[in-house]
C-alpha cells in the first residue's frame, strides 16, 4: 500500500523466515565473522574463474535459506536477485542452477533492499506465499570490471572501497515467526556531479541522506523511532559526508544509532581496505548476518537499512558522465514490538 510519495507500508507484515551469509577470507578476519554462515578460506571457491566463484557464492546462500527456512526450492515462487556484474550474470546463472521463477533486477550495491522491499510487495499482496530476494558481489570481479583488474596491482587512493566477497539471501513468507518487513522507501536517482569511481562514497551519500529524509517525511517519523539505522556502504568518506547533509538539513540523527555497513564489515584499521567496504555483498551480508541475528535475540527491535548504489557502468565512466546513485531504505522490526 502506498505511503507518502515514494513508499510502501507492508499492512501483512511479511515474516524473513530465514536468510543466508557467506563470505570470503577478508571478511572472516572482520569484526563480523561469527555472524556468518558459510566462511571460505579462499577467493577462488574452487572455480577457475572470479566470475564463476561470485556465482557459487549466490548459490550456496541461496540453497541454505531455503534449507533454513524448512522449505524446498519448489516450494518458493520467485526469485528476486542482481549483482554488479554485466547483466547480472551472478544471479542469472545462479537463478539457473535453482531453477526457481526468477525476477533479475539491478540497483548497484542498493540491490540488497531493492530486492527485499520488492519480495515484501510480493508477499504483502499476496502474490506469493514465499518468495526468496538475494545479492552477492566479490572483490575481484567487481575490480576487474570497473577499475583495475587484482593483477594489475595498481594503487588505490585513500578514498577508494573494498568489495566485499561474500552473497545474502532471505526468504520471505505471509506466515510464521521471526523479524517482519513493515515498510520501505524506494529512492530517486541523485546525481552530484561526481565522476571518480574512487570516491564511490562521496557520490552515493546524497542519495542516501535523500531517501532517509522522504522516508521519514512519508511515514511521519523521526530517527529515534529505529534502534538502529544503517547505510548501505558508504565506507568512511561518505559516511561522514552524510552526517553533515543530515545535520545540515537538521534531520536528528542523534535520537538514534547511525552506522554504515561498509565501516561493520571490516577493521578499518587493521585491514587494508582503504576507507572501508563496498559492493552488493556488503549491505546483505550485515544485514541477514549480524543485524537479522540481533532482530531475533530481542537486541534490537526496530531497524532502518538504507542500501546505497552508484548507478555507473564501465562504458559510461569511459564516456566521461557522472556517478548517478541511488539508495532504498527497507524497515525491519523484530516482530515483539
Amino acid at each position: 500500500m502506498l505511503q507518502g510519495h515514494q513508499s510502501w507500508i507492508f499492512r501483512n507484515k511479511p515474516v524473513i523466515q530465514a536468510t543466508a551469509t557467506v563470505v570470503g577470507p577478508d571478511e572472516s578476519q572482520g569484526p563480523l565473522v561469527e555472524e556468518f554462515d558459510i566462511v571460505h578460506g579462499d577467493l577462488t571457491l574452487g572455480q577457475d574463474s572470479w566470475e564463476k566463484a561470485e556465482r557459487k557464492l549466490m548459490e550456496e546462500a541461496g540453497k541454505l535459506a531455503i534449507e533454513n527456512a524448512g522449505l524446498t526450492k519448489e516450494q518458493v515462487q520467485f526469485y528476486i536477485g542482481g549483482d554488479l556484474m554485466n547483466q547480472i550474470i551472478s544471479n542469472t546463472f545462479a537463478a539457473r542452477t535453482m531453477s526457481i521463477p526468477y525476477i533479475g533486477i539491478f540497483g548497484a550495491c542498493s540491490t540488497s533492499m531493492e530486492g527485499l522491499a520488492l519480495a515484501s510487495l510480493v508477499v504483502d499482496s499476496g502474490s506469493a506465499k514465499y518468495a526468496m530476494t538475494g545479492t552477492c558481489s566479490h572483490n575481484c570481479t567487481s575490480e576487474k570490471q570497473f577499475r583495475y583488474p587484482t593483477e594489475y596491482g595498481s594503487q588505490k587512493p585513500p578514498t577508494a572501497q573494498y568489495t566485499v566477497t561474500g552473497a545474502g539471501a532471505a526468504v520471505l513468507s505471509r506466515h510464521g515467526e521471526g523479524p517482519v518487513v513493515t515498510g520501505a522507501t524506494i529512492g530517486r536517482v541523485v546525481d552530484m556531479g561526481i565522476k571518480d569511481p574512487f570516491n564511490m562514497g562521496a557520490a552515493m551519500a546524497p542519495a542516501a541522506v535523500d531517501t532517509m529524509q522522504a522516508h521519514f517525511r512519508d511515514f511521519r517519523r523521526e530517527p529515534g523511532y529505529y534502534d538502529l539505522i544503517v547505510t548501505g556502504d558508504l565506507a568512511s568518506v561518505g559516511y561522514e559526508i552524510a552526517c553533515e547533509l543530515l545535520d545540515k538539513h537538521k534531520v536528528p540523527m542523534n535520537q538514534t544509532t547511525y552506522k554504515d555497513c561498509g565501516l561493520m564489515v571490516f577493521d578499518v584499521e587493521k585491514q587494508a581496505v582503504m576507507s572501508g567496504g563496498s559492493g552488493c555483498g556488503c549491505s546483505a551480508v550485515v544485514t541477514y548476518g549480524h543485524i537479522m541475528k540481533k532482530l531475533r535475540k530481542g537486541e534490537l527491535k526496530r531497524v532502518l537499512v538504507v542500501a546505497t548504489g552508484a548507478l555507473l557502468s564501465p562504458l559510461s565512466f569511459q564516456q566521461g558522465e557522472s556517478i548517478p546513485c541511488i539508495a532504498h531504505a527497507v524497515a525491519i522490526e523484530s516482530g515483539e514490538v
